[in-house]
């Protein structure tokens, strides 16, 4: 039976959902204020003429996109919201969070945290020390480089995974023939969108396919392979593009790692450091800009976790997600 598992790392928090030792979905957290299931006070500052969309600040001057506003909340009212959406950072600018209003009876509350909300969505969680080996074992490090690559492979080909402002782009590449590519491509889609967390308006981009028979071979395979995957789906078209619509709560793990390559580099090297097992003082060797992503605070609750000191060596000719940690003599 799939079960999840959850990691309290520094700086986020990292959960998969494995059977056996296979990674069937995975989700990311690095805590930002406005998850899901924030339940606050609010003020509407506009209300868009003729809908019932609008927008509204939290307290703390975060601003928020509002759905299904009642008559009464106008603009200037406080409103008690809750949030649908976290905000999606994408290249040059942000898309706001969403919310709607709260339930009558619903109290103020944070958002839960990872852990928390998959408990309340009723999977079986284990939570593990970031020291156990399960989440190596099922294949994180390698989840880890296709987020971060955006490349997936499978046997004939790759995927290419690229967020962009518009949806979350899937590129397959490989040799002919091209609907033997196309069919073979399928499996691979349909089990990188939940390991990759991806979510929203997705585009796949197929090789073109001349022959109506192919395509329909190709469409059928893909519903059959989505399954239970709740999203809207259109027949492939004469170029090859299929589009997919899900629900999106949260970033894609690419789009986290397109977005912030540093802070996902530098929660990458957080995580090994606190794996080291070798006595010794910590020793950090990354690229300047990614050990300059590792917070004062990060670096106190490393030291508070593993009770060593913490050296960092800045190796300039490292990729950014090539950096490594390793226990020193003092």
């Amino acid at each position: 039976m799939p079960e999840w598992l959850h990691e309290a790392g520094i700086g986020e928090e990292r959960a998969i959902l494995v059977e056996g030792a296979t990674i069937l979905a995975a989700r990311i957290d690095w805590g930002e204020p406005l998850r899901p299931g924030h339940v606050a006070m609010a003020r509407i500052t506009r209300r868009i003429a003729g809908t019932r969309r609008g927008f509204a600040r939290f307290s703390d001057g975060t601003e928020t996109q509002v759905d299904s506003l009642p008559p009464e909340a106008t603009e200037g009212r406080e409103i008690r919201l809750r949030v649908t959406r976290a905000a999606i950072a994408e290249k040059g600018r942000t898309k706001l969070p969403q919310a709607r209003p709260a339930g009558p009876d619903e109290a103020e509350h944070p958002a839960p945290t990872l852990l928390e909300a998959l408990r309340g969505e009723g999977h079986p969680v284990r939570a593990l020390r970031v020291t156990d080996r399960d989440f190596d074992r099922a294949g994180w490090h390698e989840l880890i480089e296709e987020a971060f690559s955006g490349e997936v492979a499978f046997a004939g080909g790759s995927l290419a995974i690229s967020p962009t402002p518009a949806m979350t782009l899937i590129d397959i590449d490989g040799p002919p023939p091209l609907p033997a590519l196309c069919l073979a491509a399928v499996p691979a889609i349909a089990a990188a969108l939940p390991r990759l967390d991806i979510g929203g308006s997705i585009g796949i981009d197929f090789p073109t396919l001349p022959e109506k028979k192919d395509r329909q071979a190709v469409d059928t395979a893909l519903a059959d392979a989505l399954g239970a995957w709740k999203a809207e789906r259109t027949a492939m078209n004469g170029y090859g593009f299929v589009q997919l619509v899900a629900r999106l709560e949260r970033p894609s793990l690419p789009a986290r790692f397109a977005r912030d390559p540093l802070g996902a580099a530098a929660r990458i090297l957080l995580r090994q450091a606190e794996r080291v097992a070798e006595p010794g003082v910590l020793h950090l060797a990354a690229h300047p800009a990614v050990l300059r992503a590792i917070t004062p605070a990060w670096e106190v609750e490393l030291v508070r976790r593993t009770g060593r000191q913490v050296v960092r060596d800045e190796r300039p000719a490292l990729a950014l997600a090539a950096g490594f940690a390793q226990a020193l003599a003092s």
